[in-house]
């Protein structure tokens, strides 16, 4: 068990950050270990997507600035992974084509006008949702950056569970769909919001009930896009994982500048 929790760290970080860490194992047991472990790589992104924010902010820059960089970061840590497959699968769905059409247009190596839109949208919300927390102080900004960046993982380790199939028979979508078990993505999901209940109530106030509905209704819009994405396309690619996890992301934080 602590070889394969092994392998699975590095299975999440080696898969979904640029970190230097080599991926050793790549057989369904590493790739369910690695799909339960994705909300810590989504920890470490999201402390360190806090970081320039915060320090730019103390520093005496507006809360746009700080913004940007902390948005900025997750995208530099992924390659623009994530963005990338949200804009292919915004390509895919707004093409209208059958599933075998739509997903020969995903893996075109173009972006087409849904995906340029969608992107363009999806960034200007992050940046406005960081600039308005950042705006009430650097610790909102960067809880919040954290707690986005995990919930985004755990969007990831959702859609992996068993139920959800593949759109290819090949690709990181086939390598890790229907690993993950029901009850270990619940309780992954328990664990991961109470954890953003606990970093929200260091914020004081009614921190803990915003940031527990904040990672719920980001998980629940995931799972709007998810199962649109099964209907459309007949199961999961990596892409779709990509725009899973930028929606939760988008989701989580303009849910936490509310109120």
């Amino acid at each position: 068990m602590t070889s394969l929790n092994s392998h699975g760290l590095r299975f999440a970080f080696g898969t979904l950050t640029v970190l230097p860490v080599r991926v050793t194992r790549w057989d369904r047991g590493a790739a369910r270990a690695g799909m339960l472990c994705a909300p810590l790589a989504g920890l470490v992104v999201g402390l360190l997507a806090a970081v320039p924010g915060t320090l730019l902010l103390l520093l005496g820059s507006g809360p746009l600035l700080a913004a940007v960089a902390s948005a900025a970061v997750p995208a530099v840590l992924t390659r623009g992974l994530h963005l990338d497959g949200l804009a292919d699968t915004a390509d895919g769905l707004g093409s209208g084509k059958p599933a075998d059409d739509a997903l020969r247009i995903m893996k075109q190596s173009d972006i087409g006008p849904f995906g340029v839109i969608t992107l363009l949208l999806v960034l200007l919300a992050q940046v406005a949702a960081l600039d308005e927390l950042y705006g009430r102080g650097w610790a909102y900004g960067a809880v919040a950056a954290a707690v986005a960046a995990v919930v985004a993982r755990l969007a990831l380790t959702l859609a992996a569970r068993r139920g959800v199939p593949p759109a290819r028979p090949e690709g990181l979508g086939a390598a890790v769909a229907g690993t993950v078990t029901v009850r270990a993505a619940v309780a992954a999901g328990a664990v991961v919001v109470a954890g953003c209940a606990a970093a929200g109530a260091l914020l004081g106030g009614y921190g803990a009930p915003r940031h527990a509905l904040a990672a719920l209704a980001a998980l629940g819009a995931a799972q709007l896009l998810l199962r649109h994405c099964v209907r459309r396309f007949g199961g999961v690619t990596g892409d779709v994982f990509g725009a899973l996890a930028e929606t939760a992301a988008t989701t989580a934080l303009v849910v936490l500048t509310f109120g």
